[in-house]
Parts: C-alpha cells; structure tokens; sequence
C-alpha cells in the first residue's frame, strides 16, 4: 500500500426499515447533518475493463456541486475498503459538461446513472468520525452506509470501528457491490 494514501473503508448494508433505522441513529447520539440528492455518472476505461479490475470512475452531482472519484480494487472481502481519490471540479452544468467532454474526448464511456436520496449523520466511535449514509437508491432499495476515511496503517481499527457501530445498530445484511452493480443487475445488463 502506498505511504500516505487515504483509504475509504466502508460497509453497506440492507434496510426493511428507514425509519426504525434513523429512530436508532438518533439514540446512538448521532447528528444529522441534512439529506441531499445525488447523481452519480459512472464510466468505463477506454483501455481496462473496471468491472474486471474492481475500479470505479464516477462524476457526482450534489445539487450544483460536481466531483469526479476514483475508486480503486476493494482490499478485502468483508467490507468495502479501497483507495479513494477524489476531486472537486467546476461548479453547475457547465462544469459538469466540460469535464463530461474532456472524458468522452479520451475515449471514456458513460456506463449509467445511480440517483440516490442520502441522509447523512456522524457519529464519534472509538476516537473516529464515522459518517452514517441512509440510502434510497432509485431502482436498487435502501441502505445504510458506515464509512471512515482512514491512512494505511489505521485499516485494522477502522474496520473494527465500523463492525462494532454496525451490531450496535442491528445491521447484518452486509452488500458489498456497489450502487452501479445492484442497478446494472437490476436492469438486466450485468
């Protein structure tokens, strides 16, 4: 592993209940921090089959926020871990169509759109900032998200952070594909 690269270490996992859910992040203390709608364009690698290397290259939308993510191959097979790049790019549609233009130019293509409704909290487990995400994905379900950004060396205790925050919360239907493979399953192209 790279010294000095920022790792997301994540767990996802099914909710029947948004509302008991929330009911138990609000006993947790956990402070919301608002909901947002968010669309995610993702592409495939002119050169490299993503899907195959288990990468991801994404622009999401935030209202008239764009950025543009990396994803690098999971680390593990329990939870989400992977290196994670990502950048803030020019801001309203302009923005977001250049940097449409300049992909589609080197040859990337758009694969599709995963448009999601995100309520996020945080939470202070273990000396850790851990960002609670209460997905409803079009088309997909409804999730919950535990995630800490953490160095290389803290991986360990971040994935113990997270397991730990889950039981406490009843979660255990765990999923590890992403958005983009539950949509693309869905609708039959994967």
């Amino acid at each position: 592993m790279e010294a000095g690269a920022h790792f997301e270490v994540e767990q996802k996992f099914w909710v029947d209940d948004a509302e008991r859910f929330a009911s138990a992040v609000d006993a947790l203390p956990a402070k919301w921090r608002g909901t947002a709608r968010q669309v995610d364009e993702y592409f495939a690698h002119p050169c490299r089959d993503f899907a195959a290397s288990d990468e991801a290259l994404r622009i999401r939308r935030i209202g008239g926020e764009n950025r543009v993510t990396y994803k690098g191959p999971k680390l593990d097979p329990h939870t989400k871990t992977r290196r994670e790049i990502e950048l803030p790019l020019a801001t309203g549609d302009a923005g977001y169509a250049g940097f449409f233009e300049l992909l589609t130019s080197l040859g990337f293509r758009s694969v599709a759109k995963v448009s999601k409704s995100r309520r996020t909290a945080i939470v202070q487990r273990a000396g850790r900032e851990i960002v609670i995400a209460l997905d409803s994905v079009d088309q997909v379900g409804t999730f919950a998200e535990l995630e800490i950004e953490a160095a290389a060396d803290e991986l360990d205790a971040a994935r113990a952070a997270i397991a730990a925050l889950a039981q406490r919360l009843g979660l255990s239907r765990n999923e590890r594909r992403s958005y983009l493979e539950m949509l693309l399953s869905a609708q039959g192209s994967a």
